[in-house]
């Protein structure tokens, strides 16, 4: 009938951010809330002095949460998805392992290692935090890049090539189009790895969503503890959903 959509061709889309939305709401909801759940979480800690942290608004912890993990996820990004591509060409095929080792070394050197490391000479703050996530979120996106152009067909880019496309054409527009949902899921697993990694900042004086967590540890708050967690949690989540959605055909 005129007038009325088919099932599951207008509907299906909005479906589909759902959970996102559902995640997201929780996590607005927590900020909200969380400050005035003081009786809930003194029950939960009753040897606690001040059962909700309130050294810094829970807000603005997360904003540089967000933040120092957009600045380290954008340049590993960037970083990883050129090496990728550089190591794919017949000019820079020499270097795959080379950028396969370091790729792979950044992921299993520790970020508290890292952070101690580059205190001395990048100081306190997020700086050393952005180096540590950097090299912790290098590898996922390295190697589904590698995957994803490594699995385009070589008849397509032979059929590219014979139709006077340049190579610089059938990456842009044949290899990462194909390889981009590979190449997608490594970048969200790098980035919901980062949001958990980038807790440990608050040791040396970046503020995240971390700084509950280690007050926590040095009070011997549980409370406090239990506040962080449920906030990094929750926003891993959030984004988890939301790049889950951007991958093509999930269902």
């Amino acid at each position: 009938m005129r007038g009325e959509s088919l099932p599951g061709v207008s509907a299906l889309p909005w479906r589909r951010w759902v959970a996102p939305l559902a995640w997201l709401s929780v996590l607005a909801g927590l900020l909200i809330v969380m400050p005035h759940l003081g009786p809930l979480f003194a029950a939960i800690d009753p040897e606690a002095r001040e059962p909700i942290y309130r050294r810094d608004a829970f807000v603005d912890l997360l904003v540089n949460h967000l933040l120092l993990v957009a600045v380290a996820s954008t340049i590993a990004i960037v970083c990883g998805v050129s090496a990728a591509i550089m190591v794919t060409r017949p000019w820079g095929r020499d270097f795959l392992p080379l950028v396969s080792q370091l790729a792979s070394i950044g992921q299993t050197f520790p970020p508290v290692a890292v952070l101690a490391l580059a205190v001395p000479w990048l100081g306190f703050g997020g700086l050393p935090t952005v180096v540590a996530l950097v090299l912790y979120g290098l590898l996922p996106i390295v190697r589904n890049t590698l995957v994803g152009i490594g699995e385009v067909d070589p008849a397509t880019r032979e059929a590219a090539r014979g139709m006077g496309m340049s190579p610089s054409q059938v990456l842009w527009q044949l290899e990462l189009p194909l390889a981009a949902p590979v190449i997608l899921a490594g970048i969200r697993t790098s980035v919901t790895v980062g949001i958990a990694t980038a807790a440990i900042g608050s040791t040396i004086g970046a503020k995240t969503l971390g700084d509950p967590i280690i007050a926590g540890i040095i009070n011997g708050n549980t409370a406090y503890i239990l506040q962080g967690a449920i906030l990094i949690g929750v926003l891993a989540l959030s984004i988890d959903s939301v790049f889950a959605r951007l991958l093509p055909a999930q269902r």
